[in-house]
């Protein structure tokens, strides 16, 4: 039995929709992308249009710990209210995002990594498990760290982040 002031998931996602559109900041991490090359930045830009949300902020820079250090601080002060970051998440030694997110991340929202895991086993198998993508919160945003592959960025977008984007944004506004 729920407790009198408690809402449904439904209920959730409809005060959620009341919310409009969304502004996300997209941050792809490479040592090898450019502005021209960046898929996942072109993709990202185009699905977040087209689900009528706005791109607040976009950047491109090296797999630096420095680097992703700045661009989350700086967006941890933007008006964004979802970052998403594309790359870096492997355990390679040039791999940064995840650690640098990781080690900042106020509450974690383990349940995207692991379903984001389960889902790209059923794509690529046991490779899935060499993946750090993780979500949480830092400064009043939802961060989410993904790899860089476009099929892994179109995933996490398709299955995991658009389903749920306007219910994030109202859970970390309320």
């Amino acid at each position: 039995m729920s407790e009198p002031n408690m809402h449904s998931s439904k209920q959730h996602h409809d005060f959620a929709k009341e919310k409009g559109a969304i502004k996300l900041a997209i941050v792809t991490v490479s040592d090898s992308r450019t502005l021209e090359s960046d898929t996942n930045g072109h993709f990202l830009k185009e699905a977040i249009a087209a689900a009528g949300h706005e791109v607040s902020a976009y950047h491109l820079i090296k797999d630096d710990t420095q680097e992703v250090h700045r661009v989350l601080m700086a967006e941890g002060q933007s008006n964004a209210d979802i970052v998403l970051f594309n790359g870096g998440t492997g355990i390679s030694k040039r791999d940064n995002t995840f650690d640098v997110i990781a080690e900042n991340l106020e509450k974690t929202l383990p349940g995207f990594g692991e379903i984001f895991r389960m889902l790209s086993f059923e794509q690529i198998g046991a490779g899935a498990m060499l993946s750090r993508a993780t979500a949480g919160t830092f400064q009043g945003k939802v961060v989410i760290a993904t790899p860089g592959s476009p099929a892994a960025v179109r995933l996490a977008w398709e299955k995991l982040i658009a389903p749920e984007i306007q219910h994030l944004a109202w859970e970390i506004g309320r």
